[in-house]
């Protein structure tokens, strides 16, 4: 084996030890793991899910706290309106029963991944009353590019 070849494999199998030390280090060192709260559902049985087979804006707090409930389905969301008021505390449920989609409000930091089989939770709270655009920022097939939604936010309850 020439010498190159030899130092160049050296430095590959360093380097990848070097990967899996990082990695080991994280998951048992710092105990930094995967997130294992996160709620499943099965993607053929969405409909049938009281919470989604309804997609609703669902009022917890009078004018201060909201539960959204959507459904993220080829090409388009449900609900496609919805209506909150400045500064309420908002959390998104999200779901998808077919391939994973995007959920980006438009001029927010909002924005996630909708995964078939999981359902994604986002809190949220929009100070600027207006009307958001809320698009799909992950590729889902043809109608991709129809697939929005319109969040108003009001100047109060």
């Amino acid at each position: 084996m020439n010498r190159y070849e030899r130092a160049w494999l050296i430095f590959a199998v360093l380097m990848v030890a070097a990967f899996l030390g990082i990695i080991a280090y994280f998951n048992f060192a710092a105990g930094l793991k995967p997130p294992h709260d996160v709620e499943v559902i099965d993607p053929l049985r969405v409909s049938q899910d009281p919470r989604f087979s309804q997609p609703r804006v669902e009022e917890v707090e009078p004018g201060k706290r909201y539960n959204i409930y959507m459904v993220a389905r080829m090409w388009s969301y449900y609900p496609r309106e919805i209506q909150v008021p400045r500064g309420a505390e908002v959390r998104f449920y999200i779901t998808s029963p077919d391939v994973q989609h995007g959920f980006q409000v438009v001029g927010t930091n909002v924005q996630a991944n909708v995964i078939p089989g999981y359902v994604t939770v986002i809190d949220a709270r929009f100070e600027k009353p207006g009307e958001y655009l809320i698009v799909c920022n992950e590729y889902c097939g043809r109608g991709h590019h129809f697939m929005r939604a319109k969040l108003r936010v009001t100047e109060g309850y």
